[in-house]
């Protein structure tokens, strides 16, 4: 006989979870959510409200668990973005006014995607203001139309497109995709799918590092691989060709950078890699 709504209610309960019970540990709430999906599975003749019933609980636990922490993350985007449109959307109609009709920014700027270097914030960017590409250790990959064809377009559409005039590639302190790159054995042994095969597009910055700073521990050779990696960007920029006639007519300039987010400084430099005196505030 095919249980009843109150049966499966029973069985829900038997699995000792309650969806109201904010202080039940991490393993109970995983033990419930696997008890009613093999209950589901199992099954298949639960009544139609029944079956409804303990998916919807099984959702319920499942949302439970991701915010048990407290923190809501559906209820953080809606109060950022509120915060966005109140305090700078609506006050500047004039600005986001032009934005509508399109964009034609100064820079394009090459950013870690590292949570801590955000470019705009860093560097007070408005919007409409930089082209940003982030990725992992802020490398540019040589020019290469199947391997690094999403790099290409950015500099490409930037370059060619928008007409930028600076391009900027930003390196920063404790930078885990250097590291990452710095630790690669020698046998060149991969432990991850992509990071090592990525980084590896600065292979030449860690050779540099490695020759020049035998002396060093671990973290200094890191941090001088962060700007050294930065250089080898700067140099694959021109393996671009209408970069590289860009800059040779004086339509774009090429810069490289370093953020120190632990002393507070900014070095800059040019193509000529002269580093400007730190902006340390």
């Amino acid at each position: 006989m095919a249980p009843t709504f109150k049966n499966c209610i029973l069985v829900c309960c038997s699995a000792k979870v309650s969806v109201r019970n904010e202080d039940m540990a991490q393993e109970s709430y995983e033990e419930a959510i696997a008890g009613l999906s093999k209950l589901l599975s199992e099954k298949a003749d639960l009544q139609d409200a029944a079956a409804a019933k303990i998916r919807q609980i099984t959702a319920e636990l499942a949302g439970t668990t991701a915010c048990s922490n407290g923190f809501d993350p559906v209820d953080r985007i809606k109060t950022g973005f509120t915060h966005f449109k109140k305090s700078k959307f609506e006050t500047n109609p004039d600005l986001y006014g032009q934005l509508a009709k399109g964009q034609s920014p100064k820079f394009l700027v090459f950013a870690c995607s590292d949570s801590r270097v955000c470019p705009s914030h860093i560097l007070n960017f408005q919007p409409g203001e930089a082209f940003v590409v982030r990725n992992i250790a802020n490398m540019v990959p040589p020019f290469d139309k199947t391997k690094y064809s999403g790099a290409g377009a950015a500099i490409e559409y930037a370059v060619l497109h928008l007409k930028v005039e600076n391009i900027v590639v930003i390196g920063h302190s404790c930078c885990g995709g250097i590291k990452g790159l710095m630790s690669i054995p020698d046998d060149g042994a991969f432990s991850s799918d992509f990071i090592e095969n990525w980084v590896q597009i600065c292979t030449p910055a860690k050779n540099k590092t490695q020759s020049n700073c035998n002396d060093l521990s671990f973290e200094d050779k890191c941090t001088e691989c962060e700007k050294e990696a930065v250089n080898v960007s700067l140099g694959n920029l021109l393996s671009y060709p209408f970069v590289r006639e860009a800059v040779v007519n004086k339509k774009v300039f090429i810069r490289g950078a370093h953020y120190n987010f632990v002393s507070g400084a900014f070095e800059l430099w040019n193509l000529d890699f002269n580093i400007s005196p730190s902006l340390a505030v």
